[in-house]
């Protein structure tokens, strides 16, 4: 099985502290890692690898959530830009990466600082040190969800 739908398994079985929403097509959870406060992921109902797979209007409303999703994540945490991404090369499994982004959070990596989440050290973004508390999951979860709510 993999990790991904592992996960969902999670969310159908009220067991997935990362939880934050379901959605026609997806699941809204919180990252496990947070050097990007905020970061979300939008997990597809059904194990697809390919967006292609999908017909027409479905694939349509997957996207259009991602983008409402996003929408939620910027005003929630106050991005100054968002980053998306659909890889799939390590989780076979469509599924949407969302990164808020704000002005210093590569912390001098890269470009003056500016460029793709993946040029920060991997060795720091997945350190347990960007493990949100019990306490910091619960708030961001909430504001996530509010934003949600208003938009959906």
């Amino acid at each position: 099985m993999c990790l991904i739908c592992d996960r969902i398994r999670m969310i159908k079985e009220n067991s997935n502290p990362w939880f934050v929403k379901e959605l026609t097509t997806g699941y809204v959870v919180i990252g496990d890692n947070q050097h990007f406060k905020g970061y979300t992921l939008f997990l597809y109902k059904e194990h697809k690898t390919e967006l292609f797979q999908l017909d027409y209007v479905t694939k349509m409303k997957f996207l259009e959530e991602m983008s409402v999703v996003a929408e939620a994540v910027s005003k929630a945490f106050g991005a100054e830009k968002m980053n998306y991404e659909l890889l799939g090369n390590g989780d076979t499994h469509l599924h949407w990466h969302l990164f808020p982004r704000v002005s210093g959070d590569l912390e001098n990596y890269g470009n003056q600082g500016k460029g793709p989440v993946w040029w920060y050290p991997i060795e720091k973004m997945y350190s347990p040190d960007n493990l949100p508390s019990e306490v910091e999951l619960k708030e961001f979860k909430i504001l996530l969800e509010t934003e949600l709510d208003k938009l959906l």
